[in-house]
């Protein structure tokens, strides 16, 4: 199969605008394609599907493990004609998460996009860089924000490299705007089909795409997950609209392979949950949405009783916010679900962002005592009552506690991923 990845020399450098231009490229010619990217990000796949319709999933080694990340790609990419792998942060940013270390477990490819904004002889050096500090399948090179006079030089810097040119694109106007968690999602940008046909069309007129689609290879071996089956026909419930959209495809995917049939609901504009027997409360942006949510008082009344009355529930970050008494925003202060005694408040700043390891001080719906869980915090808001069912470690050894979790609920800032859950009990 053809696969690639296209990574970046740091972060900002414009290795999602390549990828989201590939992807509309691809799509335009007919080429069925699967799209994923490295680490835990959720908001570049909703890109990668809005762009190309792509089937999507995230490959985050700390997360999973490598024998998931294996099988979540080659699962993601059947019936698929190629597979477009974007990376996170510079190629070699995160040690063993890295996207230089996912292509070397992968054996996939690697582009790097390398920004030129104020470069000309100098790009050399930063190509020279990435070819020969670690060792890599690099593959070749796409320049960012070239101006078109330049294309020449990074075309014989290639040469005089030994590695290949796959083309650049160059200083436009487009850009996707950011906020406090990353990109404006792909739903809020404003134009956003005529702004990824643009895309496509720089992508056919100014990169090399038949010799991308010449990447790729066989995927190494590797041991499958064992995926347990729920009795009956259970529903899996999954809050899904503006507030709440920070949902992992491959989530929704597993819970159906386990046997849930899923309906998505809206906290915004639905007054009830769906009858159900698994609740999924996403994070996302509810701050930006608390007065509204707040206004739906049937919706919080429903989710407040059917929580107390025993409905299984997961509710992370946004979701974990929305579970208490009130969210307090730049804007004031607004009634919530009121099933977490406290205050959800705004704090200006990235708190506890990062891996973490979480131990669980008592068992619960998750998994026993004692069991480790691994997860990620990326948050600007705190809380009053964060909990103390776990004990959740960083890299650097620090601690903390964190997650409130029962019989029948886990609630905490910490993203959980699924697929390291489902064997914990």
């Amino acid at each position: 199969m053809t696969r690639f990845m296209i990574a970046g020399e740091k972060s900002g450098c414009g290795k999602t605008t390549v990828t989201c231009a590939v992807l509309a490229a691809l799509k335009a010619r007919g080429i069925k394609t699967a799209a994923f990217k490295c680490g835990p990000d959720y908001i570049d796949p909703m890109f990668h599907r809005k762009t190309a319709g792509a089937q999507t999933c995230n490959l985050d080694r700390f997360l999973c493990g490598d024998d998931i990340l294996l099988h979540l790609l080659c699962k993601t990419s059947e019936g698929c004609e190629v597979s477009v792998i974007e990376g996170v942060m510079g190629f070699y940013d995160g040690g063993e998460t890295s996207a230089q270390a996912i292509s070397e477990l992968t054996e996939t490819p690697a582009v790097i996009v390398i920004d030129c904004a104020g470069m000309s002889d100098s790009i050399g050096a930063v190509m020279s860089g990435f070819l020969n500090y670690k060792p890599n399948r690099i593959a070749g090179f796409i320049f960012s924000r070239l101006a078109p006079s330049l294309e020449a030089l990074a075309r014989g810097l290639c040469d005089e490299l030994g590695t290949s040119y796959f083309g650049y694109i160059p200083k436009t106007d487009f850009t996707f705007k950011s906020r406090h968690l990353g990109l404006v999602t792909a739903d809020e940008t404003e134009d956003i089909a005529r702004k990824l046909t643009m895309l496509g069309e720089l992508a056919e007129k100014h990169l090399e795409l038949d010799r991308l689609m010449t990447l790729g290879g066989e995927l190494p071996k590797y041991t499958p997950p064992v995926i347990p089956h729920v009795s009956g026909e259970p529903t899996a419930a999954i809050a899904e609209d503006r507030a709440f959209c920070f949902t992992y495809p491959e989530t929704v995917s597993l819970l159906e392979e386990m046997g849930y049939r899923i309906v998505k609901f809206s906290p915004l504009t639905d007054k009830r949950i769906p009858d159900a027997d698994l609740l999924l409360l996403s994070g996302g942006y509810p701050e930006l949405y608390a007065e509204e949510l707040s206004r739906n008082t049937p919706m919080l009344r429903d989710i407040r009783e059917k929580i107390r009355n025993g409905l299984p529930t997961i509710a992370e970050c946004g979701g974990f916010m929305y579970l208490h008494d009130r969210l307090r925003t730049e804007g004031g202060c607004y009634e919530m679900a009121g099933v977490i005694s406290g205050e959800a408040y705004p704090t200006g700043k990235l708190r506890r962002f990062g891996y973490i390891t979480m131990t669980a001080e008592s068992g619960g719906m998750l998994c026993e005592k004692g069991a480790e869980l691994r997860a990620h915090e990326f948050h600007y808001y705190d809380s009053t009552n964060c909990g103390e069912a776990f004990t959740a470690v960083k890299r650097d050894s620090r601690s903390w506690k964190c997650g409130h979790m029962t019989k029948t609920l886990y609630a905490g800032f910490p993203h959980l991923y699924l697929y390291q859950i489902i064997n914990k009990k």
